[in-house]
């Protein structure tokens, strides 16, 4: 089966459409093959596992891998195209509880996903919950210091909210005693695809961004300009290029940052 595109989905056999999608595609990678770290041998909740190409990656090393997902249709691909014993996908409901007992996994990660939650108290106190103490929670969200200008709403119209360094840990600390907080960069060649890609959409999508335009009419005119871009889009073939994932950096205090990470525990 095939999955529609959204912009939000890494749908692999269109990762070589363009330098800007390999890149995505590589700190996509980057950041699963981090989180190993910490779910390998693990029982791992992947809360927002898209087309499931990262849950069947950490599958390969983790005890046992539970993947969900809003969206049913991102459901059913993921369960045609990855089985493992160890591997289960399924959709939930965003506005009820999960439905997992306490202390069901040893590890969750949220990989840009934050960015698109309404209700982020509910969101990080049921990953609390679900979570066994001295779990790890591995979250990863757009760094808005470098996509948006202060004030700025995001020019993606599927983000709610982006977060700088502070605000995010501010966020986290709510629920979580014990928080890292790192910066995904990279090889600068690479990176600055990426920078280049951010800086263009932001001044083009400043009139319908400034911080007093209602989401509700932000969102509307994004939609109209992303539907007369695609009327004119071209099928493109694969494209090959002379790097991978290994030129993806993860750390503290990098520059340029392009996603933030947090590592939080639970007490």
């Amino acid at each position: 089966m095939n999955l529609e595109p959204t912009g939000e989905r890494m749908i692999l056999e269109h990762y070589k459409s363009s330098p800007e999608d390999y890149v995505i595609y590589l700190l996509h990678i980057a950041t699963y093959d981090f989180a190993e770290q910490y779910t390998a041998g693990k029982r791992v909740l992947d809360y927002g596992c898209g087309s499931g190409y990262g849950a069947a990656r950490i599958a390969r090393n983790a005890a046992h891998v539970t993947a969900v997902d809003v969206a049913q249709d991102a459901v059913d691909y993921a369960r045609s195209q990855h089985q493992a014993d160890n591997l289960r996908f399924d959709r939930i409901d965003p506005t009820r509880p999960l439905p997992f007992a306490d202390a069901s996994f040893d590890t969750v990660l949220s990989f840009q996903v934050f960015e698109h939650v309404q209700d982020t108290s509910g969101y990080l106190s049921e990953i609390r919950r679900v979570l066994t103490p001295g779990g790890r929670l591995v979250l990863v969200t757009p760094d808005r210091s470098t996509r948006l200008l202060p004030l700025q709403k995001p020019w993606n119209r599927w983000h709610l909210k982006e977060y700088d360094s502070a605000g995010l840990r501010r966020r986290v600390e709510r629920y979580f005693p014990s928080v890292e907080t790192l910066h995904m960069s990279g090889r600068r060649d690479v990176i600055d695809i990426e920078l280049r890609r951010c800086n263009r959409l932001r001044w083009l999508a400043l009139p319908f961004t400034l911080p007093f335009i209602p989401d509700r009419a932000r969102v509307a005119m994004l939609n109209a300009v992303h539907a007369v871009r695609d009327r004119g889009a071209k099928p493109t073939q694969a494209l090959e290029f002379d790097f991978d994932e290994s030129v993806i950096s993860i750390g503290k205090d990098l520059s340029p940052s392009l996603n933030l990470i947090i590592v939080a525990t639970k007490d």
